[in-house]
């Protein structure tokens, strides 16, 4: 039976790292075309998992302990000129990230491509669904992954938030297809054909500009404060 518990700091420093923060550290006072966060945390958590119903997904172990934690987040922003800014941040020990930054313009064909795929009606009409919830006879999550992705429409902002989760199924005495197996929720299936593309666009930028990058310190992909 899964219980709350009060969030332990590691918790927070996990939640804190895969969502994007409301508020990112911009160009001037130009506000970003686009937004966009992919982070992925391993949990391996193996027994005594309690699931913080409503943190989109969270686990921590009995007595709030994480048995590993390594974790990575890649943030990107983009302006309408094209001027981007791509940081990546690994954290395999709590406390301490590695984060490194690339800054540059988007050749013309990369934003027009770019802007092609955020006039999509179909991206348009995105609302993020609630988070998954874990099914009932969940033994454990080991793994959690997030995009999050905030859009500028004219001065109104769009905010598409994806989770998806690897759950190791309770052993049962009856069994069962997943018995003890591993099995994926994910809030995005409805739509995942639909922002396929805008993944696949930053995937290319990515790689792109993985020679750019330089040592840096966290600044973009800041995570968001939990109260």
């Amino acid at each position: 039976m899964f219980t709350r518990f009060r969030l332990s700091a590691t918790l927070v420093s996990i939640i804190g790292m895969l969502l994007l923060a409301d508020t990112i550290a911009g160009q001037g006072s130009s506000t970003p075309l686009l937004k966009l966060q992919r982070s992925k945390a391993y949990l391996n958590l193996e027994t005594n998992v309690v699931h913080a119903q409503g943190m989109h997904g969270i686990t921590y172990g009995k007595g709030g302990d994480v048995s590993s934690y390594p974790n990575s987040l890649s943030c990107l922003l983009v302006y309408g000129d094209g001027k981007f800014i791509l940081e990546k941040r690994e954290e395999t020990t709590v406390g301490k990230p590695k984060v490194k930054r690339a800054e540059g313009a988007l050749a013309a064909d990369d934003l027009q491509h770019l802007k092609s795929i955020l006039d999509d009606e179909g991206l348009k009409k995105i609302v993020t669904p609630k988070a998954p919830e874990l099914p009932s006879n969940a033994g454990a999550v080991r793994e959690i992954e997030s995009v999050d992705a905030q859009i500028d429409r004219g001065g109104t902002p769009q905010r598409i938030t994806t989770i998806k989760e690897r759950i190791k199924m309770a052993a049962s005495e009856t069994g069962g297809a997943t018995n003890g197996m591993d099995t994926y929720i994910d809030n995005a299936a409805p739509f995942q054909k639909t922002i396929n593309p805008l993944i696949k666009w930053f995937d290319s930028v990515e790689k792109k500009n993985k020679s750019g990058l330089k040592d840096s310190t966290p600044q973009y992909c800041a995570p968001m404060t939990i109260g």
